[in-house]
């Protein structure tokens, strides 16, 4: 393999010649000095040639990361000398045409209009997902094959209502396009049928982050009972199940007053080989700590407000989601759907921890050993970041009780 030293040290000479790298690709040397990247395939049963661009303008590193591309997408059956250069840097068109240019100029047109958080997320998902793939190409030189190409890959790592959201980002743009004279048609419109369906199965939830916290406001300002308000708030800021929360117990929270606390539910209570272990942020401790007046004598943090000695209704949190109006829409199980999906999308590299957080077992025996390592620092650094983005816009803890901490101790 090629090392950047031997590419920048490479002489001209009388003849052109190849300095083989890897799985096709190689450095051309021209005699004139001046050197292109290119890569072998063959398609159709016969070879074919791909030129990347000129050394320095595309690095070593940047050619391996487009070689890589097109082999992906010559396994899908797409061949990219047919399609538009579909690799970063295999087009050079005009920056005011390129696909990149057109979505930043609809971003420009449509961020006033959404919040901050939003308007964030929307950029950054393309800048993460579609530009290093295709920003370089001309909109009109974009077809569905592509597109999918693109969607496909947030699918292969398990984010499936991410590529739903792109999609809709990326018509978005198409559409942006022919208003301007850029683009014919709209490719993204044309996939959508493509794509993995989104299972919500009997469990509606609300993914996406902006309108998750618009609920959470709604339902925070609802006249409750203290107790069940502060379950509700826990539910949401560890993701556990919503049996977890009711069932939970004094006796199960470690060291919370000290610098890593703990809530560690039982396996007889998860109904799993191994205890479930839950990093708990300072938000979740100060939920903790605000229940101790209400039903620190219990042993339960949850119990009945009518028959202290049993749980929470297992209709309560339910009931609070109702009359705030996400009947339908959203139930309590839902934020486990809300955290993956938001934490997937922000952190694709820590997947397999995000699913150890929700405590899902896999069935894939090489997973099901990763998952038995506890990586509890990531999980706590991880479910700090989750309670910072859900948490952003809502109540304190003692905003949330307000005089309902004194009128509603449970006798």
């Amino acid at each position: 393999m090629l090392t950047d030293t031997a590419v920048k040290t490479a002489k001209a000479k009388e003849k052109a010649y190849r300095l083989a790298d890897s799985e096709g690709l190689f450095i051309h040397v021209m005699p004139t000095g001046k050197k292109f990247w290119r890569m072998r395939y063959r398609s159709q049963g016969k070879e074919q040639t791909l030129t990347f661009g000129p050394y320095p303008a595309v690095s070593l590193r940047d050619a391996r990361s487009m070689r890589d591309n097109a082999k992906d997408m010559i396994r899908q059956g797409i061949d990219p000398a047919q399609t538009g250069k579909l690799v970063h840097g295999l087009s050079f068109a005009r920056e005011e045409d390129s696909f990149e240019k057109v979505a930043r100029e609809w971003y420009a047109q449509r961020k006033d209009l959404w919040r901050p958080r939003h308007a964030h997320d929307v950029l950054h998902s393309l800048e993460r997902d579609v530009f290093p793939i295709i920003g370089s190409l001309p909109p009109a030189e974009i077809n569905a094959r592509v597109v999918l190409h693109v969607l496909k890959q947030i699918e292969d790592r398990g984010a499936i209502e991410t590529a739903h959201r792109i999609r809709q980002r990326m018509s978005d743009v198409f559409v942006h396009a022919i208003a301007t004279g850029r683009a014919d048609n709209d490719p993204a419109t044309i996939v959508k049928a493509a794509l993995r369906p989104v299972q919500r199965g009997h469990q509606p939830a609300i993914t996406d982050l902006a309108q998750a916290r618009e609920m959470i406001g709604h339902v925070e300002s609802r006249a409750a009972h203290p107790v069940t308000l502060l379950a509700f708030r826990l539910l949401y800021l560890t993701a556990v199940r919503p049996g977890e929360i009711r069932g939970a117990l004094w006796n199960e929270f470690q060291d919370l007053d000290g610098a890593e606390p703990l809530w560690v539910i039982p396996a007889e209570r998860m109904k799993i080989k191994r205890d479930h272990i839950v990093p708990l942020t300072p938000q979740a401790v100060a939920v903790v700590n605000a229940l101790r007046p209400f039903t620190e004598r219990w042993a339960h943090l949850f119990p009945n407000t009518r028959r202290p000695k049993t749980v929470m209704s297992e209709n309560a949190l339910g009931y609070l989601l109702n009359r705030a109006g996400y009947h339908g829409r959203h139930v309590p199980h839902g934020f486990r759907s809300t955290f993956s999906s938001t934490m997937n999308e922000r952190y694709p590299q820590d997947h397999a921890v995000i699913e150890l957080m929700l405590a899902h077992v896999s069935r894939d025996k090489v997973a099901g050993a990763y998952n038995r390592a506890l990586h509890l620092p990531r999980r706590r650094e991880l479910a700090q970041l989750w309670n910072d983005l859900i948490l952003e816009g809502q109540l304190s803890v003692d905003r949330l009780l307000g005089a309902r901490r004194a009128a509603s101790l449970i006798s």
